[in-house]
């Protein structure tokens, strides 16, 4: 795909002026995640204007020095997502870690963790607390 030219495009990049110049402030600026200021290159390399047609894909290849793939996606998620979609990242659908406790239990750790430790021990350790909130879990709150 890179070496030939590609004369229909199934994902056309039109930007308005206001978008362009967004563009060319965020390029100019210099600074954000090195994945946005590719994609905003390569978005004002391939927008029609009314100066002309845009790069074809494989000259814009040569230029930005990234793949034929990368291209096709930004136009891509640029035509069925919108301008916006294009430069923010995709939010994860579930947290990358899982909570262990519940907002319940977080508030029994806290209190556990702010009120003296037993008798016989200076502080309390992850070890102590972990036996306390097993103890409170198993018999009750009158356990301890």
């Amino acid at each position: 795909m890179a070496g030939k030219e590609i004369s229909v495009k199934r994902y056309v990049v039109r930007l308005s002026a206001e978008e362009r110049e967004r563009l060319q402030a965020l390029i100019h600026k210099g600074k954000g995640p090195a994945r946005r200021m590719l994609k905003a290159r390569v978005l004002l390399k391939a927008g029609i204007s009314e100066a002309g047609p845009g790069f074809s894909d494989s000259k814009i290849i040569a230029a930005l020095d990234t793949s034929a793939s990368m291209v096709y996606r930004v136009r891509k998620q640029l035509v069925e997502e919108g301008f916006e979609a294009v430069l923010s990242r995709k939010q994860r659908k579930a947290p990358a870690v899982l909570r262990i406790f519940d907002g319940e239990k977080e508030a029994k750790l806290i209190a556990l963790a702010c009120c003296k430790p037993p008798q016989g021990c200076a502080r309390w350790t992850l070890r102590l607390q972990q036996a306390v909130l097993h103890a409170q879990h198993e018999g009750g709150a009158e356990s301890i």
